[in-house]
């Protein structure tokens, strides 16, 4: 069995310990399986980071006894040797320390102190915070999650036992496609009802890529860029864009006001070699309370490269008077209460105003929005979208499959950002009617393929005009039309010349001429159906 496949199974057999001690569909569930998940992670990244250092370790039958053998000072040695982004991991927090503890009673107690410690040594780089600079650890309690006390112990010993089966050290030559697959799959029972969702709302890793290759293209210059998601739910968008631009050139910032996306981005960000961005990952609500903000703390921070997929609409009717007394940031305004379906708040107009304020001077950005902003008329919407057109911000548009997006019915577009707005064209590609249908339990969803991802990318970066797909138009003729970002109405109208004879015309007219008449006859019919029945009916009434 491959170590992809080893992977997945461990995920599979810890999520089946869960259901098995009653958390099957729990709310805690995510958090036990993120927090052991990664637990595991560190625990193999460690012993295969000090085998590079220590010969003794590397040549050891089994590297944790040679750890623990080693004189204190040699071991202080060592961890003083490793880099930041690995975790300071001592004898006692080893899983094999803690599988030769398990016929003691208390094990729930052992298991849970160990996974605390760990989470305090290293709280000064393994941590997230919130708004209000609360470090968030990266472990806590877990058996507490079990009600019933008599089963807290033999649930630790189960997700031990499920720990030492493999090790993860091939996987840490893998590059980023493994683990944004393995992301995805230790996720994917805990992502289901994010549509719409505040901070939830889960993007599909081909948009992401797509979003990161155009962004980016393929440009090896980039140095100390900093890339930023004021809505960054597990972090997907992130990670493709930080792939693309290099792990090791970029800075992640994010911010999300959800506790439980907050803790699938730190295990993201782990995964994927991003640990010096753990610090910028932020909990708390990006429109009411910015994090990020420039040296002088008056406005906010700018950034290289944004990416976002808010959610689209939301009830934020408690914050809207908050938002609306911040007119400098939100210079479009801020959508009205509706009377009865107070959800149906756009509460994505707010992010995308977030966005085009926080791009540097030649910065770039890309946003998912509801298709039905490209047509605006009125409103928030209007006023956005004839901005973004009349100040030369856009340069891009792509109109999505519907359903590519499985958490939402609403058809979606990326639309793309220059705010150095050095484009005479804007690309606008309707990619409607790609995609490929498939089963995922009872939904029907929609993915696009490899080929296809390739052509809306070389159709983007080149700006082709390709026949009822794609478009590249000037500024004026956009304004001409209202600042409709919409493809369909600058495609070609087709018009097919046939010829005919004389007979075959006369033939064509009388035929067309005939269906006619017969629509009038019906029609007639129809009405007299209608009168008489209108008349019973007041003949009723009276």
């Amino acid at each position: 069995m491959d170590i992809k496949a080893q992977t997945y199974k461990l995920i599979d057999d810890l999520k089946a310990v869960c259901h098995n001690y009653g958390m099957g569909n729990d709310g805690n569930e995510y958090k036990v399986i993120t927090q052991i998940f990664l637990y595991k992670f560190l625990n193999d990244k460690f012993g295969y980071e000090i085998k590079k250092k220590d010969s003794r370790i590397a040549s050891a039958e089994k590297w944790e006894t040679a750890y623990s053998e080693l004189p204190e000072d040699d071991r202080l040695d060592l961890l003083d040797s490793l880099s930041p982004d690995i975790p300071r991991l001592y004898p006692e927090h080893l899983i094999s320390t803690l599988w030769n503890q398990q016929a003691k009673g208390d094990f729930d107690l052992i298991f849970d102190s160990t996974m605390v410690d760990i989470a305090d040594k290293n709280i000064d780089i393994f941590s997230t915070q919130t708004t209000k600079n609360t470090k968030i650890p990266l472990f806590e309690k877990l058996t507490n999650f079990v009600t019933d006390d008599a089963q807290r112990a033999p649930f630790a010993r189960a997700l031990v036992d499920k720990l030492v089966n493999f090790s993860f050290e091939d996987a840490f030559a893998e590059s980023y496609d493994f683990f944004a697959g393995v992301f995805e799959y230790v996720i994917k029972d805990y992502n289901t009802n994010g549509g719409g969702v505040y901070a939830e709302y889960y993007t599909p890793h081909a948009i992401a890529v797509i979003m990161a290759r155009l962004l980016v293209g393929d440009r090896q210059d980039l140095h100390n860029i900093e890339c930023y998601d004021p809505a960054a739910g597990t972090g997907t968008l992130l990670m493709a864009l930080a792939h693309q631009i290099g792990e090791d050139r970029c800075t992640i910032f994010a911010q999300d006001r959800s506790q439980k996306s907050n803790k699938m981005l730190k295990l993201n960000l782990i995964l994927n070699g991003l640990v010096s961005s753990l610090d910028h990952a932020i909990q708390g609500d990006t429109l009411t309370d910015p994090f990020h903000m420039s040296d002088d703390g008056k406005s906010l921070r700018q950034f290289d490269y944004e990416v976002c997929n808010p959610p689209f609409n939301l009830d934020f009717s408690e914050t809207r008077e908050t938002l609306a007394a911040m007119p400098a940031r939100f210079w479009a305004g801020i959508p009205n209460v509706p009377k009865k379906k107070k959800e149906s708040m756009s509460i994505y107009t707010c992010f995308l105003q977030h966005v085009l304020n926080s791009m540097k001077p030649n910065g770039k950005a890309a946003i998912v929005l509801p298709t039905g902003f490209l047509t605006a008329k009125s409103s928030v919407e209007g006023k956005l979208l004839k901005h973004i057109v009349n100040e030369r911000l856009v340069y891009g548009v792509i109109s999505m499959p519907s359903n590519v997006f499985a958490n939402t019915g609403t058809n979606v577009s990326v639309v793309f950002f220059d705010n150095s707005k050095s484009s005479d064209k804007v690309i606008l590609i309707d990619a409607s009617k790609l995609g490929e249908e498939y089963q995922e339990g009872n939904n029907k969803k929609v993915r696009l393929t490899p080929s296809e991802i390739d052509m809306i990318v070389d159709t983007f970066l080149n700006k082709k005009t390709v026949e009822d797909f794609s478009v590249a138009v000037s500024y004026e003729d956009i304004e001409a039309k209202k600042c409709s970002l919409a493809a369909g109405q600058y495609f070609d109208v087709k018009i097919e010349y046939v010829e005919l004879t004389q007979e075959e015309f006369e033939s064509k007219m009388s035929e067309l001429t005939s269906n006619l008449q017969s629509y009038f006859d019906e029609g007639n019919v129809l009405q007299k159906e209608i009168m008489e029945q209108l008349k019973r009916v007041k003949y009723e009434q009276i």
